[in-house]
């Protein structure tokens, strides 16, 4: 943190819990009579946190370094007097702006929080089944206090048959009534989809179940990466499809701006975030394009 020379919002913590929690926590500032703040101290540091008391966040408002003695005129103490005497210390509050922005990183936090936990659980259950069996597990709303958000079912059969070895996944997602059909769904499956077995355009999917087919030991050795994934704390990364499908424009605008995804002539569904210009086309896709009424 450098010092500055006018008063800004400088970042909001998530609320006075965390703030009253640190070492350097002091208390009210007694000069600051028309906006009440509260003092943080960091070594030479000082700062006044503003509490929003309708949404519990607390925001540093103000900040700068104790100096001279407090007779300094670029004092913090010194700046917090002037203002609350002769200025408006209203000012400092965050703006709209600000508020907006808190919300987005909020959101953010909340969602990537939210997919780890699934991608954890999705390691969880594929550990128990990688050699064979079925598990299912609850997907909570991200937003905590929402309940469930749906179940997922992951089952992993080997299949052995002569001139055929594989071991084949089935994902069905479960959704409550209140959240089926919504984007927020659709995150969740994607989300699953990857952990397994990205790019998630080569799931083959029915209704809500999705099925994948892995060379035997497939799924077994997909745990061992996976872990190493979720033990770094990473999340697993989309990998980008090799074909170019076709869909009906008519659902392609919308969907490609909201991450929801389309169904191809093929039978795929696919969200749309690449440049198919320079992908192969689907040979299906072609193919039943050509057996459509002109």
């Amino acid at each position: 943190m450098s010092e500055l020379p006018h008063p800004i919002v400088t970042k909001a913590a998530d609320s006075f819990g965390s703030i009253q929690g640190q070492d350097n926590f002091v208390g009210p500032i007694a000069s600051s009579t028309r906006l009440r703040l509260l003092e943080i101290k960091q070594s030479q540091w000082r700062g006044g946190v503003w509490e929003d008391e309708e949404t519990g966040v607390c925001w540093l408002v103000v900040a700068g370094l104790a100096k001279g003695g407090h007779q300094d005129r670029d004092d913090f103490y010194q700046r917090v007097q002037r203002e609350n005497d002769h200025g408006d210390p209203t000012l400092w509050l965050p703006s709209e702006q600000d508020i907006k922005m808190l919300k987005q990183e909020t959101a953010a936090r909340l969602r990537t929080t939210w997919e780890l936990a699934t991608q954890r659980s999705v390691l969880d259950v594929l550990s128990a089944v990688n050699e064979g069996g079925s598990r299912r597990f609850d997907v909570p709303h991200p937003v905590p206090g929402h309940g469930r958000l749906a179940q997922v079912e992951i089952t992993v059969a080997l299949v052995r048959e002569a001139g055929y070895d594989a071991d084949e996944v089935l994902v069905e997602v479960l959704p409550e009534s209140t959240h089926a059909g919504s984007v927020l769904l659709w995150q969740l499956t994607i989300r699953v989809l990857i952990s397994i077995e990205p790019p998630e355009q080569g799931w083959d999917r029915v209704g809500d179940t999705y099925a994948n087919i892995g060379e035997p030991g497939a799924w077994t050795n997909r745990v061992e990466s996976l872990a190493k994934t979720v033990e770094s704390g990473d999340l697993a990364v989309s990998e980008p499809g090799s074909t170019s499908h076709l869909t009906h424009r008519q659902h392609l605008a919308g969907r490609t701006i909201e991450g929801q995804a389309v169904r191809a002539l093929c039978g795929v569904y696919f969200v749309s975030t690449q440049d198919h210009e320079s992908l192969p086309a689907c040979p299906t896709c072609q193919e039943r394009l050509t057996e459509l009424p002109r």
